[in-house]
């Protein structure tokens, strides 16, 4: 029987044990290179929405300043109409809390999941 050289076999062993160790570095560079795609398709998806959502949200506070600040004057204390739009904000509040949370949460975590599992990007053209 033909024994094989030790010293090729050591070669063989340290040869095998860098391409593992090559293969291990090269599969972590690529999963952090797709989550980091992955993470910047979902930020850039958001961006535009909640900008827009932004946007509303000073239009309906600014809105709700003149709104209370008229239902101040009619009173005829402005701290009545303020005290009257905070109330209202108040009772909406309660109301999208107890009853359209999950309306309004699974659309934003659908929204998520879709950008986190679309196709990444080839690298091929």
């Amino acid at each position: 029987m033909n024994t094989p050289d030790p010293e090729t076999l050591t070669n063989t062993v340290e040869s095998f044990l860098d391409r593992i160790d090559s293969y291990s570095r090269t599969t972590f560079e690529l999963s952090k290179l797709r989550l980091l795609e992955t993470t910047a398709a979902v930020v850039t998806s958001l961006i535009p929405r909640l900008s827009a959502i932004l946007m509303l949200a000073m239009f309906i506070f600014v809105l709700s300043m003149g709104f209370a600040l008229f239902l101040g004057e009619l009173l005829g204390k402005i701290y009545y109409g303020l005290f009257i739009v905070a109330l209202f904000y108040l009772v909406a509040g309660l109301f999208i809390h107890f009853f359209l949370h999950g309306w309004i949460k699974k659309p934003i975590s659908d929204l998520i999941i879709k950008q986190a599992l679309r196709e990444p990007l080839s690298c091929e053209k």
